[in-house]
């Protein structure tokens, strides 16, 4: 072999194993989730130098875009909102996930029980005769709360509006939570 047919094939050679660490730091970029505040600008930085190194490499550009399609999905799938029947059983089903997101306890029978007790199930129930009426505040709404309690107990997401079914449903939760440790454990009047 001649010197000039062994210096060429070196540089073959190293070319190549160069080109193939550029596309493993491609892909191992690709698939870093979510990098720090601190380093998000340099690696930004390193990605767009990579990416200019490696643009003729087709398995690493897939390998990239294949990331990024994954990404969209999830967003999309977190975007999409679930869908709740409009009746006293989604009601409960959309409070329950509202309240499993916010950390406040509470089972469907719990829930249901105390709406049969305080409303029948009626979210438009208002109590006329009690106490709280007299005084000028009626309890309203499927777990027949009043307003200043609402007010108090109110769960972001949800409506500002005393008798909508689930911002009654979270927030007389959230109330008793507060002071029964949870709506399972109110067994009367609260």
């Amino acid at each position: 072999m001649t010197a000039f047919t062994q210096t060429s094939r070196t540089a073959r050679l190293r070319k190549l194993s160069i080109t193939g660490m550029a596309t493993a730091g491609a892909a191992a970029l690709a698939l870093t989730l979510a990098p720090s505040p601190a380093s998000a600008a340099p690696a930004a930085a390193d990605a767009s130098k990579v990416a200019v190194s490696v643009a003729a490499d087709a398995p690493a550009v897939k390998t990239a875009e294949s990331a990024k399609d994954a990404d969209k999905a999830k967003k999309a799938k977190k975007a999409k909102k679930k869908a709740y029947a409009d009746n006293l059983d989604g009601w409960i089903k959309e409070a329950l996930d509202i309240m499993k997101s916010e950390g406040i306890p509470g089972s469907y029978e719990g829930l249901h029980r105390n709406i049969m007790r305080e409303s029948s199930g009626n979210p438009n129930a208002q109590n006329n005769w009690d106490v709280n009426a007299q005084n000028g505040t009626p309890s309203k709404g499927l777990l027949q709360v009043i307003q200043p309690t609402f007010d108090a107990y109110h769960v972001d997401g949800t409506p500002h509006d005393l008798t909508d079914p689930v911002a009654n449903i979270t927030a007389a939760a959230n109330y008793a939570a507060d002071k029964y440790g949870s709506i399972d454990n109110v067994d009367s009047a609260y």
